[in-house]
């Protein structure tokens, strides 16, 4: 009986010590992320029902949910500034909220194009978004670490 209690004490010990090192490794997100998360949620959402003429109202709902985090979020400084070098980080800073103007200048472009009811030109304008998106986090979001795999420090030059 004694050993059963001192194999159970061992046992929840070594999974509190792995689920708080796990816990610790993940880290936490940023204002910008967040901001990110709520684009990219609305986003998704946009794009199952652009084409669809009947949803164009919470198409715009969902246009005005993503242009007010992109507003919020070109006052924040990206994760990735901190990796650049200081005499490039004013520049950096200002590339990524020029990156910003234009998407939010694309999302005008897109509600203009709901609210005519030109849904074709809108999912145009939406591939056009999401492009660049996937350009814009290239160039300034911090690239995420594979799990299981740690990132050598000269493959990031590479």
């Amino acid at each position: 009986m004694k050993i059963r209690s001192i194999l159970s004490f061992t046992l929840i010990c070594a999974l509190a010590t792995v689920l708080g090192v796990h816990a610790a490794e993940k880290e936490v997100s940023t204002e910008l992320e967040d901001k990110m998360d709520e684009i990219n949620g609305a986003y998704r959402k946009l794009g199952r029902q652009v084409a669809d003429a009947t949803k164009n109202a919470d198409s715009i709902k969902q246009v005005g949910v993503i242009r007010t985090n992109a507003m919020a979020s070109m006052k924040l400084e990206p994760k990735k500034t901190k990796e650049v070098p200081a005499a490039d980080q004013a520049k950096f800073k200002a590339d990524y909220q020029s990156k910003m103007k234009a998407f939010v200048a694309d999302l005008d472009k897109l509600e203009a194009a709901l609210k005519a009811g030109k849904n074709d030109e809108a999912a145009t304008i939406l591939k056009t978004l999401k492009q660049d998106q996937e350009d814009g986090h290239k160039e300034f979001r911090k690239e995420k670490e594979k799990k299981g795999k740690k990132k050598a420090p000269d493959a990031e030059k590479k």
